[in-house]
């Protein structure tokens, strides 16, 4: 069986600013496997409930995925007890994926577990994905070789102008897009709060919640391939 670990912040604040998981970006992805049959683990650098963005449970953010997932008491269950990510065994994975919200700017990076695991399934040929801020976490890793994990990769992420549109340019660690750019990736993206989603060999991108559908799609082709 496919087995996907879809990994979740485990941050509720960044510096003061009330913030979570985005739900969407974990619950349409999370449909969007099982309905494969793939095995799907939640998880979290701390292990344990995850914080949800109440933001992301508001009207017009809260999607049928989202609604389906917080009546969903296996869903629900699984997101209250995630597995810590020094727990599981990377080896043997088929495919890691970073849900997004504001929570992972704190937790996704600076975090050698996360980077190992993102090392080790990648280094394996195995599927890295990461939508909207998930992909903050891929900033800091490389390839076997030792260069940038983004470098010369077809990629997106939350765009510069999405994160001027919250207005959180001031708390976020860095703007994803112009670190992208510096790591020397081939960064794409669309319209602000438009899909996109970027596939490069077994790196899979997508840029902000409404790419949530595309970016688990191009894993699923990956992996059915």
């Amino acid at each position: 069986m496919v087995k996907v670990v879809l990994v979740c912040t485990s941050a509720s604040e960044l510096k003061g600013h009330p913030t979570g998981l985005w739900l969407e970006e974990c619950a349409t992805p999370y449909y969007a496997f099982l309905e494969q049959g793939y095995e799907v683990i939640l998880a979290s650098p701390a292990g344990g409930a995850v914080p949800i963005d109440q933001n992301s449970l508001e009207e017009g953010f809260f999607t049928d995925a989202s609604k389906k997932f917080m009546h969903d008491a296996a869903a629900v269950g699984a997101l209250s007890h995630t597995k810590k990510l020094d727990d599981i065994d990377w080896q043997s994975v088929d495919a890691i994926y970073l849900a997004g919200g504001h929570g992972t700017c704190v937790d996704f990076i600076d975090n050698p577990v996360l980077k190992h695991a993102i090392e080790t399934v990648y280094a394996a040929g195995k599927v890295v994905a990461a939508d909207c801020h998930g992909p903050i976490g891929l900033a800091q890793c490389h390839k076997p070789d030792g260069t940038p994990l983004v470098q010369d990769k077809v990629v997106t992420g939350f765009a510069d102008s999405e994160e001027l549109a919250v207005q959180l340019q001031g708390i976020v660690p860095f703007l994803l897009e112009t670190r992208f750019k510096e790591l020397g990736a081939k960064y794409e993206k669309a319209e602000d709060w438009q899909s996109k989603a970027c596939a490069d060999g077994n790196l899979v991108t997508g840029q902000n919640p409404q790419s949530s559908d595309a970016c688990a799609e191009a894993v699923i082709q990956i992996l059915s391939a």
